[in-house]
Order: structure tokens, then sequence, then C-alpha cells
């Protein structure tokens, strides 16, 4: 289950991302090539009303961070300051690496209810957004969802730290994908590029 919810919220953000920054190109060539004083091409070019794009950017990276934020939580991407933690001892750093969590899952779950309330607010209303007149609360609602979200990876972070005594760590270094760079003599390889040398520094 618990892997399926982190395929799910990978698969998400990446489709934001993708689908925001493709909307964002073919808004901005087709803002390019409407400049342009071809007859035939400008004129079909106007006919089509882009408008929108912005907006819709907009609320997809809205929905993309809120979700990224969850993801960082999860993975041990979020920046912090723990110079002071780390000159602790490992029972009182335990402590505060758990108040830490702890305090990061209230303050979540807190801007969730207060989310899921002013979601349920605006949603008897009639307030639209101005270029794609969708319904306001289905914008907000990314509030409480990713909010949600990122109180339950605090949780699991604080339930997995208990029980291992272990962080997320991110490498900010490492590339999916790429192998660990693997330390080769060149002078042992058995080739003509690489002649082996002799005890005096010559080549065999």
């Amino acid at each position: 289950m618990l892997k399926m919810l982190d395929h799910l919220e990978e698969w998400l953000i990446g489709l934001l991302m993708a689908a925001a920054t493709l909307l964002i190109f073919v808004a901005v060539v087709h803002r390019y090539l409407s400049g342009i004083p071809w007859p035939a091409l400008q004129d079909a070019l106007l006919q089509i009303n882009l408008s929108w794009a912005q907006e819709l950017c907009i609320y997809m990276f809205v929905w993309m961070a809120k979700f990224g934020a969850a993801y960082g939580v999860r993975t041990g991407i979020h920046v912090g300051v723990d110079v002071l933690i780390n000159r602790l001892s490992p029972a009182r750093r335990k402590y505060f690496i758990l108040f830490g969590l702890l305090a990061g899952a209230l303050f979540t779950g807190t801007v969730a209810a207060l989310g899921a309330h002013f979601v349920w607010a605006i949603g008897h209303t009639e307030q639209t957004s101005a270029d794609l007149e969708l319904p306001m609360w289905m914008v907000y609602l990314a509030i409480p969802c990713g909010s949600s979200l990122m109180c339950f990876r605090f949780l699991q972070v604080a339930a997995s730290f208990l029980k291992t005594g272990n962080l997320p760590h991110h490498d900010h270094g490492h590339v999916e994908g790429i192998e660990d760079p693997v330390d080769i003599a060149p002078y042992n390889l058995d080739d003509n590029l690489h002649p082996h040398t002799n005890g005096k520094g010559g080549a065999k």
C-alpha cells in the first residue's frame, strides 16, 4: 500500500511538471509566432486562445509544490540546519529529532484541517477562477490534500526513526540510473593504449 502511494506521489509530481513545462513551451511559441506577419499562419494562430495557459500552469505548480514538499519529507531532500543537533549526545539528539518531526506533523496537520475547512466554505460559493472559470475549491483543494500527505510523511519518518534510528538521506550528487564511478588503474589495462610499465618506469 505504501509502495503504491509512493509511486502515485512520484507519478503525480512528474506528470504535473512535464505538463506545465510543455504548456509553457507551447504558449511561448504560440505568442512568438503570432507576432510574425505571415498572413495565413498569423490569422490561424490568432484564432487560438491560450490566455488560460498561464493560470493553469500556476495551479499545476501549486499542486506540484504541495506534493513535492511531502516527497521531500519522505526522501530527506529538505534542507535542515543541524549544526547544534549533531553536537549533542545520541540520546539527546534523538529527542530533538523526534520533537522536530512531530512538530512538523502538528503544523502540517493543522494546515490541512484549516485548509479543509476553507475548501468546504468556498465550495458553497460561486467563486471561479479568472480565465479557466474553474470552481476555486478545486484549486484550493491542494492545501488540505498536500498538507495531509506531508503530515503523514512526517509521522512515517518519525516511526521509522524510532524503529531504526536513521533518517532518510538524499545524496545530492547521486543521479538515478548512473552507477558510482569505479577507480581504474590505467596501466593495469591489457591493451595497446595503456602499455604496462616495468619497475624503472618505462614501457615493456
